[in-house]
């Protein structure tokens, strides 16, 4: 039998050069689809810094800082637009990769279909409304004894009222019928927590959820619109 003779040298540079453009392609993709939605990802990064920073600090720091940007009411009442700002640069717990994948899921296909000033109009009155809604019945309770004057200066810091506005506000995106689906699927997983615990938390993430619903106004203009058939 004649030994099999190697693969020619062309063939190798033919299987490599098919993978560097392969990976090219995907990468150029994958920049293209940052390019598309920039707020997103410019706080997605912001919040990566802001993540590293706090893994450098001691837990008991670590709680003394993040609790200086806390939208809670003692924050609130001194300096309330500072607060309401800087909370939603920081992530209590320190985890970042779950919220790349669902800004990746959520925001910048919010911010791609409305533009970047719908979306971040969507996101803030999320973030500041359901802040002092939740805060506000927050204080109603200290006030009535239904909870501990302590309260008044608990941790709440994080993006996560901006992202249950967000979610809420892409249920207009989804066309009928999977739109009732959606909706459906957005009330139950906010709601649930809020009737099973009724913490001032998930008071909060419904009430962003109820705000994001109410920017119906914002999406008119860029709802899909069907051809005509020809005729």
């Amino acid at each position: 039998m004649t030994p099999s003779s190697p693969a020619p040298p062309t063939r190798h540079r033919t299987i490599a050069g098919s993978w560097i453009r392969s990976v090219g392609s995907w990468i150029r993709s994958v920049g293209s689809w940052i390019r598309s939605a920039p707020g997103t990802y410019v706080w997605l990064a912001a919040l990566f810094v802001t993540t590293v920073i706090v893994h450098q600090m001691s837990p008991d720091f670590e709680e003394d800082f993040l609790r200086q940007r806390s939208t809670n009411i003692h924050e609130l009442t001194e300096d309330p637009l500072r607060v309401l700002f800087a909370s939603a640069f920081w992530i209590d717990g320190g985890q970042w990769v779950p919220y790349a994948l669902l800004y990746t899921v959520f925001h910048a296909p919010a911010e791609r279909w409305l533009g970047t000033l719908r979306w971040l109009t969507v996101a803030v009155l999320a973030h500041v409304l359901a802040s002092l809604a939740s805060e506000g019945v927050l204080a109603w309770a200290i006030r009535h004894g239904h909870v501990p004057p302590a309260a008044a200066n608990t941790l709440d810091v994080g993006v996560s009222y901006a992202l249950a506005g967000v979610v809420a506000v892409l249920t207009y995106r989804v066309p009928p019928p999977w739109r009732y689906v959606y909706l459906f699927a957005v009330l139950v997983f906010y709601g649930v927590p809020l009737i099973a615990g009724r913490s001032f938390t998930d008071l909060g993430h419904f009430t962003a959820v109820l705000i994001g619903l109410a920017c119906y106004p914002l999406t008119r203009s860029r709802q899909r619109t069907k051809t005509p058939a020809p005729q």
